[in-house]
């Protein structure tokens, strides 16, 4: 590697993060204080393996720009990347494997922010030696990317580990007895 400092990228699949988040946890949409704090993620990701972050912030755009919320991530210091394309494309997840796919090509970590299935295989490419890393909600978290931790692939928490929220979110979860908290429950 040369003098020049290696860079995590962080990829954010929006869709997943948010559906999850509104289908599977609340049951509704998301109310802006329940949202994550998308700045906390790329402060984790350089605080957690001491290098600079990028922000990828893949985007579903169809017919119109979301100019206050790109004008938000732009703010917070995400590179977004809206897309488009057919009836029943997966543009989100086409543009992200195509990212990892590149990003095989350099040399730089990464943090996948998905829950979805459809990166398994383009992750676990990417367990060469280079820091590799998923982030989403553990428990919604596609099972086969479990299967990589033996090859080096971390898992994080979007509200435990990276503390993206404001609040608390309504998940149940099995809790490591040294966490167990019996005022959360009273």
């Amino acid at each position: 590697m040369d003098d020049q400092q290696r860079t995590t990228y962080v990829l954010v699949d929006g869709e997943n993060i948010d559906a999850t988040l509104g289908t599977s946890i609340l049951g509704r949409r998301p109310r802006p204080e329940e949202r994550p704090r998308w700045e906390r993620l790329l402060q984790f990701a350089s605080q957690r393996w001491e290098q600079p972050a990028v922000g990828l912030f893949f985007l579903a755009a169809s017919n119109e720009l979301p100019m206050s919320f790109v004008q938000a991530l732009l703010a917070l210091g995400y590179r977004p990347i809206p897309l488009s394309g057919g009836p029943g494309e997966k543009v989100v997840d086409i543009a992200i494997q195509r990212t990892l796919v590149e990003l095989g090509r350099r040399e730089a970590d990464v943090l996948l922010v998905s829950n979805d299935g459809d990166f398994v295989e383009h992750v676990g490419d990417l367990l060469d030696g280079r820091r590799v890393g998923v982030v989403g909600f553990g428990e919604f978290r596609n099972s086969a990317f479990a299967e990589l931790a033996d090859r080096g692939l971390e898992s994080f928490d979007l509200e435990y580990d990276v503390a993206a929220f404001n609040t608390q979110l309504p998940r149940v979860r099995i809790i490591p007895i040294d966490e167990f908290d019996p005022t959360q429950f009273l």
